[in-house]
């Protein structure tokens, strides 16, 4: 899918779910972003407060791409802000948080993830935004949590810490091998931002009925326990993997070799290994005593299993070989690359790629996610382009705040905000 672009078109006369709610982000990097992003897709007014002259910290994230004015916008920047508003107000100023204060209460949403503590600091935390907006929904995403009752409350808490620390690096862990730190991306981001939108939608539906907003505090560490919750489920019924020792479940969930790539299969039941053994051409360990448990599988393997299947695949391609055994019922899927990914006919035809244009020559254009969440009443699309640092500043104070030019360049003057259109100011932060 391009920007601008759009699918279910007959569905635009319903509307979209959040259409009507306005959400103030005061964010940064991916966890919080990825949320109000999903909230921006689904109809809500999305308002980011970025710092003037720095910006959400994601801008600098790398590979960089550079847009038409010069301003170059990370990878972590364009996958999570697609369809927002930016405003750039200095949050070290009293000018620049009464500002905030006032664009809070025409929100229904306010969230944040600036930091342990640093929302009370500034005096934009749930108590002081909801002191005079009742209804206000607040949402936290931290690494701990906001309750102050974490050992860990000022711990500096990435994707890759909560992650950690739910147990699942040291599960997956390999014999004599360390752990594999941060295998999937930004689980710990996505996977908590997912939680955040539940949170806040949850919230606003207790809205409806009590009239009340409330304060939705989500840590990054109990979302990954949440998440990884096997290790600790598994762990605590005796299914305990001594260190270096190979994983010995009796089931066969693996990764195999063709001629080009991998491809995984997961064989748990026992008409599964006959179809298994049928498949690739071994009828006789249907019978063969070797086989007759599901630990007999696990324990026979490496010397048995694997080499037949692999001699199988030999001349096949990964995606072949998954399709032969998904087209007789077992559970196999090829292992793809990125460029696999964007090939991908099903991704395709769900749209949940979607391009975001260069100006820097380059002819592939720079691919981001698309909404996951499809409704048979919700059009798709179209997307917005994500914002420049400011670009909606000037616009947004004027509809909202009913600040004037000549307010809004006294602003500008003391630094207090920056429109992307405006020269850079001569002093302020």
């Amino acid at each position: 899918m391009r920007l601008g672009e759009m699918s279910n078109e007959a569905a635009q006369a319903f509307g979209r779910p959040l259409d009507g709610v306005r959400v103030i982000a005061l964010e940064q990097m991916q966890a919080l972003p990825f949320a109000t992003q999903l909230m921006a897709r689904l109809g809500a007014e999305v308002i980011k407060v970025e710092q003037v002259g720095r910006g959400d910290a994601g801008r600098a994230a790398t590979p960089t791409l550079t847009r038409e004015n010069g301003e170059r916008m990370g990878a972590t920047f364009l996958r999570n802000n697609l369809g927002k508003s930016s405003v750039a107000i200095d949050l070290q100023s009293e000018p620049g948080r009464r500002l905030v204060l006032e664009l809070s209460a025409t929100a229904d949403v306010v969230c944040e993830n600036l930091g342990p503590g640093k929302a009370t600091r500034l005096g934009l935390d749930y108590d002081a935004l909801s002191a005079g907006h009742p209804g206000l929904v607040y949402l936290s995403v931290s690494g701990f949590g906001n309750d102050e009752q974490s050992p860990y409350e000022k711990w500096p808490a990435y994707a890759s810490v909560a992650e950690s620390m739910s147990g699942i690096y040291e599960y997956a862990r390999r014999p004599h091998q360390p752990p594999v730190i941060n295998p999937f991306g930004g689980l710990g981001d996505t996977g908590t931002g997912m939680f955040g939108v539940i949170g806040v939608l949850a919230a606003l539906r207790h809205r409806d009925a009590t009239g009340l907003g409330q304060h939705v505090d989500v840590a990054m560490f109990d979302a990954m326990v949440s998440i990884c919750d096997l290790a600790v489920n598994y762990w605590s019924m005796g299914q305990v993997r001594e260190p270096d020792q190979e994983f010995n479940l009796p089931l066969i969930l693996d990764s195999f070799q063709t001629a080009h790539g991998w491809f995984m299969l997961q064989v748990v039941r026992e008409h599964q290994f006959e179809r298994l053994a049928d498949v690739v051409g071994h009828p006789e360990w249907v019978g063969d005593e070797r086989f007759a448990t599901r630990q007999g599988w696990r324990d026979h393997f490496e010397t048995v299993i694997r080499p037949a299947v692999e001699a199988w695949a030999r001349d096949k391609t990964n995606f072949e070989a998954a399709r032969v055994f998904a087209e007789a019922g077992l559970a196999a899927a090829p292992c793809s690359s990125a460029e696999d990914v964007s090939r991908d006919p099903h991704v395709a035809r769900r749209n949940m790629l979607v391009e975001l244009p260069r100006t820097d020559g380059v002819s592939q254009p720079v691919l981001v996610a698309g909404n996951p969440i499809k409704m048979s009443r919700v059009a798709e699309g179209p997307e917005r382009d994500v914002p420049l640092l400011g670009e909606h500043t000037d616009a947004v104070l004027k509809r909202l705040l009913h600040l004037d030019d000549a307010a809004l360049a006294e602003l500008t003057a003391a630094g207090v905000i920056r429109d992307a259109a405006d020269p850079a100011p001569e002093t302020g932060s």
